[in-house]
């Protein structure tokens, strides 16, 4: 008799609060042709993890297809290659059994083994726990779409709205590298941590316009939105003046944005998709490694958690302001 392995995953049942997602057993599958198998050792949580099952105007909004029931659930993970397919080549060469990876841009990260393409895994940086592996490629690539796609250059002035979340802190990053200034929203208390990444941090709020403009008196050459709120859809107009070179990556803002000639980014950006940020994004995950491999990059992991908890994660994740990202641990 063949024993037929089953790997825990995580779906979400149906629309609706964190409450729908469910663990099942699924069966796993040998590899096919250009693919591997992965044994899961962390799980990076996104937001568009949540906003996939939790808000059915998002999938419209982002240019997502619509989805359905039972929905698997997330794009990034690290762990072990435990089988191989014929030709399975990745982006940086060929893959064999025992290789530690990162698959990313791939569907249902939230199980202790998955099959993904080869072309979606790249090498996990040896300076990088299992952990700040799985959180770092969203937010990485999006960070690298975003900076290209407002035309940053070296010596600009780059406003970033939120930018100490997990998005904001691969910008600040990635820029600073670049020689590009970057003011940064941010509460009081990330203050210290902004500075410490190379960013000039500035206190979101009431009178924001004013105090971006005593931050910056040479002027803004352009913003990156990572928050969505009016606020930093306003400011950014008021002080940019080509509105191409705004960004906005949260789909709430996907409406002024088409209304006043900022550009969208993020959810849109999908494989499959006639799309000039897939291939930006594409180049950017060995750029990331690279970069974490040097110690030039870094990920602040702020909460760790067991794979069954992922509804936990969730809630913890609508929260906010934890500072760092939330892994997932099979």
């Amino acid at each position: 008799m063949t024993n037929v392995a089953v790997t825990l995953e995580i779906v979400a049942t149906e629309f609706g609060s964190p409450d729908v997602l469910k663990a099942v057993p699924t069966k796993s599958r040998s590899p096919g042709r250009g693919e591997v198998t992965i044994q899961v050792r962390a799980v990076g949580v996104n937001h568009t993890d949540y906003k996939r099952y939790a808000d059915p105007s998002y999938t419209v909004s982002s240019g997502q297809s619509t989805p359905t029931f039972p929905l698997r659930l997330g794009v990034e993970a690290a762990g072990v290659v435990t089988a191989v397919g014929a030709e399975a080549m990745g982006p940086a060469g060929p893959i064999v059994t025992g290789d530690e990876v990162i698959a990313y841009r791939i569907t249902g990260a939230y199980a202790d083994t998955i099959t993904v393409s080869a072309s979606d895994v790249v090498p996990k940086p040896t300076k990088l726990s299992w952990e700040q592996a799985s959180a770092i490629m969203l937010d990485g690539t999006t960070a690298a779409h975003a900076l290209a796609a407002v035309r940053a250059r070296p010596g600009q002035t780059v406003l970033v709205h939120g930018a100490t979340g997990g998005a904001g802190l691969s910008v600040v990053q990635l820029a600073v590298l670049d020689g590009i200034k970057i003011i940064g929203t941010a509460s009081t208390k990330n203050f210290e941590m902004l500075r410490g990444y190379g960013a000039q941090p500035i206190k979101y709020g009431d009178g924001l316009k004013e105090r971006v403009v005593e931050a910056a008196p040479d002027g803004i050459d352009a913003a990156i939105d990572l928050v969505g709120t009016d606020e930093a859809i306003d400011v950014s107009l008021a002080l940019v003046k080509d509105h191409s070179r705004i960004a906005t990556i949260v789909a709430a803002a996907f409406d002024r944005a088409k209304e006043t000639g900022i550009q969208t980014i993020g959810g849109a950006s999908l494989p499959g998709q006639d799309n000039p940020g897939i291939a930006i994004r594409d180049a950017a995950r060995l750029r990331m490694t690279a970069l974490a491999q040097a110690g030039a990059f870094d990920v602040k992991v702020a909460r760790t958690l067991p794979l069954a908890e992922a509804a936990e994660a969730h809630r913890l994740l609508v929260k906010g302001d934890l500072g760092g990202r939330i892994v997932l641990i099979p």
